[in-house]
């Protein structure tokens, strides 16, 4: 997300209305994401694995072409303020995918982030105990509406486990290529 011009700008836009808000780590446009499935932690898949996992999401991902979603109704979560992806159909075949992928790798089922799956862009995590209500006052329902194209998945190793945006990838896989 964080290449796409209209994924930034919205991300600006939130940062902006966020500034001097407590309790709130803004992501870093270069780390802005939509986290679609987790196949596991960083010492349970091996390089190989990694390979596979990209193999197998590549050919389930050869018919699907570049799409768009539209991002600006603000969701709020004890743990981050994001901005949700619609319509979630479109972005079904990644995460069919990511899971055909995760079990093909490694024999193991991954799992969804928030137990459910509703597609959304992070803009800030919580790092602190806090009311809403300033968060709620500085965004409201909804950000004017950005369109950003997806073009790829990348399969990525998360560095910590308490910075729940960074990361290194690994390996990309783009839509609509054999």
């Amino acid at each position: 997300m964080g290449d796409d011009p209209h994924a930034r700008a919205v991300a600006q836009d939130a940062r902006d209305r966020l500034e001097g808000v407590p309790g709130l780590d803004p992501v870093p446009p270069a780390f802005l994401h939509l986290t679609t499935f987790v196949a596991g932690s960083a010492d349970e898949i091996t390089g190989d694995q990694v390979g596979v996992m990209a193999q197998e999401a590549a050919g389930q991902l050869a018919r699907v072409e570049p799409f768009t979603v539209t991002l600006g109704r603000v969701l709020y979560d004890p743990e981050e303020v994001a901005l949700e992806a619609r319509p979630a159909e479109r972005l079904r075949p990644l995460l069919e995918a990511a899971k055909f992928a995760t079990r093909a790798a490694t024999g193991r089922d991954g799992y969804l982030p928030h137990g459910s799956w509703t597609p959304h862009v992070a803009v800030a995590y919580s790092n602190a105990d806090g009311p809403a209500a300033p968060v709620i006052e500085a965004l409201g329902e909804r950000l004017p509406d950005r369109e950003v194209t997806i073009r790829s998945i990348h399969i990525v190793e998360q560095d910590d486990a308490t910075a729940t945006w960074r990361w290194r990838p690994m390996a990309e896989v783009r839509l609509g290529a054999s």
